[in-house]
């Protein structure tokens, strides 16, 4: 056999070429965590800053609101009006399906389990839990942001796209005056009454199937609910109608005006006016239920 043998002088010399050739992949001590702190703080400022732009937008128009201009309130009350048949009227049969639905299956699932538990009689109370608190207002809100949230930030990506914008603002008209304030008026009335619209019908589809499946009469059916319900359940119904409607409103008008000069930037801020409005809701309902059961 053949032995080969390097000498200490090639040993070094093979060593240190290896040496050379390894990748110098050295990061400082702690710099993962720095550029993940650096990343947060950056993500937090551009948060504040987003819920700031949100907040002056929502502002605005409520002061349009308080002090409208003398010069084209004809104008501005036409959109108004179109915004709410679009927003509420329109939506009243896709609104109606889903809230009977949801209610046929809650009280399916809770006249199933309840009578199990000797709680049969608590089928009210899971109606005015599950739907006029939480799930009424919640799905409503994601039914707006779906049909006229996406057609406002698309309405007005398109205005931007093709300088209607820039042109009222040309001719000296206020863009918070005769464009957003109407809409966000506008889909903030629709969203309160659809709320209260989804969760009686929501109820309705509830006593359909307590009345087949239960044998429950409508007079303790109603009687059950009404029970349970609260002016504390009434109340918290028209505060998320409320902040939902101000909070899909004005996002979607900053989305759409954030529109610079491209038609592919419209479908991009209307995805991002869709998530952002629901990430918003699901914030707005966090703040508005968690104080309730503190």
């Amino acid at each position: 056999m053949l032995y080969l043998r390097c000498s200490p002088t090639i040993s070094t010399e093979c060593g240190a070429h290896v040496q050379r050739a390894r990748p110098r992949l050295r990061l400082r001590e702690g710099g993962g965590s720095h550029l993940m702190i650096e990343w947060v703080g950056r993500k937090t400022i551009a948060g504040y800053a987003y819920l700031a732009a949100l907040a002056t937008l929502f502002t605005q128009a409520m002061v349009d609101v308080l002090s409208p201009a003398r010069q084209g309130r004809g104008e501005t009350l036409r959109v108004l009006i179109r915004q709410i048949l679009f927003t509420g009227v329109d939506a009243l049969p896709v609104t109606s399906v889903i809230a009977l639905l949801l209610g046929i299956i809650i009280v399916t699932q809770a006249g199933t389990q309840l009578p199990r538990l000797g709680a049969g009689g608590l089928v009210g109370s899971i109606i005015v839990v599950t739907v006029i608190r939480e799930l009424g207002p919640l799905i409503t809100a994601f039914i707006v942001v779906g049909r006229s949230g996406t057609a406002i930030a698309t309405e007005l990506g398109n205005m931007s796209v093709t300088r209607e914008v820039v042109a009222l603002r040309l001719m000296g008209i206020p863009i918070s005056q005769f464009v957003i304030m109407p809409r966000i008026v506008g889909m903030v009335l629709s969203m309160l009454c659809l709320t209260f619209y989804f969760d009686v019908v929501a109820v309705f589809g509830g006593y359909l199937v307590a009345d087949a499946q239960l044998t429950i009469p409508f007079s303790a059916f109603v009687e059950s609910v009404t029970r349970a319900l609260s002016t504390t359940d009434v109340l918290m119904t028209a505060i998320k109608g409320l902040g939902f409607g101000s909070a899909v409103a004005a996002v979607c008008c900053y989305h759409g005006l954030a529109v610079q000069s491209s038609y592919t930037e419209v479908p991009q801020q209307t995805t991002r006016a869709m998530i952002n409005s629901f990430v918003l809701c699901l914030l707005v309902d966090v703040v508005v239920t968690v104080p309730l059961y503190l």
